[in-house]
């Protein structure tokens, strides 16, 4: 099949790898903003498992994430970071997380960056 068909399918293979393409209304669902990392703790008996508290503004929100073999508590704290908000909350290990952090990470899962933003800006700012 060629990528032309495939675009009108709304999927785009690209090395192997299969893309779905979204519609512009799909992507203004998702509702980000920037937060600030207020406190991190380890959830108990997990191997990479963080609790991390992240003030966004209006309110704060508890999010759980694998960041533990990249990132020390220390890095975490303070750190503007870009949140997805309207993520259906979900427990992991028991613990409640209600956003998601967004980072880059390689393939090989050797590297995982979060991301941030470049100038100082308002927590609760609005991703566009």
């Amino acid at each position: 099949m060629s990528i032309k068909n495939q675009r009108f399918l709304g999927s785009l293979k690209i090395s192997q790898k299969v893309i779905i393409l979204i519609e512009y209304s799909d992507f203004t669902k998702l509702k980000m903003k920037v937060g600030i990392i207020t406190e991190v703790v380890r959830v108990e008996n997990t191997q990479k498992l963080y609790k991390i508290q992240v003030n966004m503004g209006e309110n704060t929100i508890q999010i759980v994430s694998s960041l533990v073999p990249y990132y020390s508590i220390e890095e975490l704290l303070n750190k503007k970071i870009v949140v997805l908000t309207n993520l259906k909350p979900t427990k992991f290990r028991g613990e409640l997380s209600e956003g998601m952090l967004l980072c880059a990470e390689t393939n090989d899962e050797s590297e995982c960056v979060l991301l941030s933003v470049d100038k100082d800006i308002a927590v609760g700012t609005s991703i566009t």
